[in-house]
């Protein structure tokens, strides 16, 4: 009873919110459809991994991915194909939860987060939607002006089938709050997977052999205003390391040309990778435009400055591939697109920040210590591929779920 006040209460008040307008949607995808839904850019990046997974696991399915209306989406959050749906879930009104829900008819949803839209958890729970929640912290739970309704909390988590709780405490809070242990579980927190590029083994084989056991760094995504630091870093290291190899892939693939001749005006030795330069043994530099190698380089290079980070507004680029293909990471102060991950890799030990030509100069013969790498590459790699169990888990937990879902029906 104490449940069904409180719910009709807190959806009374929220008939009084103005109402967003209906949005114009597409089609609702024939077959089944997950609703995946994000809180953050950091779950977001998780769920589009996880929404590519489960379409490997389950070909004929949809994915509709929807996020809070503080998500500010970034460039490489770029749909795979038509069985994808990206949208701002940006309405909590009873009204257009409903239209939301008649529209899309989900077959089942997993929501991240205990930021609940708690109306069209409510409705579609209601409908005997399955409904799984993760990723719980048990700190983000937010009834605004509400949180005089007793009992809104423990009835808004209840909604949910199965709830994966980040930690034993948090899990401990929930079935103290009245919840059925059963459907608790402790998980670790949702994180991004990774699917690093790859590249021709043939040509892996043939760079590691043109190296014979050469000190290597990569420079990846560096733009035009980046080369003046990075040529004075690499200068200076080479007193240190003679034979030290620079590989410079860059961000704009019609810069070769433009690159290749300031190099070897200022007189550096250089090889252009995409016009099948051979790597020799006096060669300097190496630059390398095609965005399909950098899988290749990643490899190949056991110390990495990710660029775009010395440049105002530059944002840096996604760094889970450099960390899960083995590399030590450098990077600049400006990652503002991927703050959160980078600042995991620091304090992990995977990744260092350096300002300019002289930090840059400074860490790279630290990082040519091979213990001192590997130990930084381990790191990264433990990091970034931490969340792939509970992917994993997840993907399973929907399968069953559907797959149960369906029998039922079947019965029906």
């Amino acid at each position: 009873m104490a449940r069904s006040l409180s719910l009709t209460a807190y959806r009374a008040l929220s008939r009084r919110n103005k109402q967003k307008g209906s949005q114009s949607l597409p089609p609702r995808a024939p077959g089944e459809l997950v609703w995946l839904h994000a809180t953050d850019n950091v779950r977001l990046s998780a769920l589009l991994d996880l929404s590519r997974r489960l379409r490997q696991a389950r070909p004929n399915i949809f994915c509709l991915l929807t996020f809070d209306e503080n998500v500010a989406l970034l460039p490489i959050e770029e749909l795979d194909d038509e069985s994808e749906l990206l949208m701002e879930l940006n309405s909590d009104h009873p009204n257009e939860a409903r239209q939301f829900l008649d529209h899309w008819a989900p077959d089942l949803c997993l929501w991240t987060g205990d930021r609940l839209q708690i109306n069209i958890v409510n409705a579609a729970a209601d409908r005997k939607i399955p409904l799984i929640l993760t990723d719980v912290t048990g700190t983000e739970f937010q009834s605004g002006r509400h949180t005089w309704i007793p009992d809104l909390k423990r009835a808004s988590y209840d909604f949910f089938d199965k709830i994966l709780a980040n930690n034993k405490q948090v899990a401990l809070d929930l079935k103290r709050i009245g919840l059925r242990p059963e459907k608790i579980s402790v998980t670790e927190r949702l994180q991004p997977g990774t699917f690093p590029p790859g590249c021709n083994e043939e040509d892996l084989s043939d760079v590691m052999q043109d190296l014979g056991g050469r000190p290597v760094w990569l420079a990846a995504g560096v733009q035009s205003i980046e080369l003046d630091a990075i040529l004075a870093a690499h200068r200076s290291a080479l007193r240190y390391s003679h034979r030290l190899l620079l590989i410079i892939a860059m961000a704009d693939p019609d810069a070769s040309s433009k690159f290749r001749s300031r190099l070897e005006d200022e007189g550096w030795r250089v090889a252009d990778w995409d016009d099948g330069d051979e790597i020799e043994d006096n060669t300097q530099v190496v630059i390398s435009a095609t965005p399909s190698d950098l899988g290749l380089w990643y490899r190949a290079s056991p110390i990495t400055f990710l660029a775009s980070s010395f440049v105002p507004g530059g944002g840096g680029i996604d760094p889970r591939n450099a960390a899960a293909l083995g590399s030590a990471i450098l990077f600049g102060p400006d990652v503002s697109d991927h703050q959160e991950l980078y600042e995991n890799l620091q304090q992990t030990g995977a990744a260092r920040m350096v300002t300019g030509s002289d930090g840059l100069g400074e860490q790279l013969p630290k990082l040519m210590a091979p213990d001192c790498a590997a130990e930084m590459a381990l790191a990264g790699w433990e990091l970034v591929t931490e969340g792939a169990e509970l992917t994993s888990i997840l993907v399973d937990l929907i399968e069953d779920m559907l797959d149960r879902r369906e029998t039922a029906d079947a019965r029906t």
